[in-house]
């Protein structure tokens, strides 16, 4: 449940921002399937892709948090 939280907030800030998966990827420096997995639930994105997601879309982490759900 948490996963697909942080994977429809990815998703839909890739979107606003303009970005394709495959730009979004590059930028993060990751593969689009590891970015697929991440959007679609499937995987937990860790701190670090999380830091490359804010950064990459220009967004704060309170921003891209889903609520309630929090890094530990």
């Amino acid at each position: 449940m948490e996963a697909e939280q942080w994977g429809r907030r990815i998703r839909a800030f890739r979107k606003l921002k303009g970005y394709t998966q495959e730009g979004l990827a590059d930028k993060m420096n990751i593969s689009v399937s590891i970015l697929g997995e991440i959007e679609r639930g499937n995987r937990m994105p860790d701190q670090d892709h999380i830091h490359k997601v804010t950064e990459a879309l220009n967004i704060s982490l309170e921003e891209l948090s889903p609520e309630n759900v929090h890094l530990t």
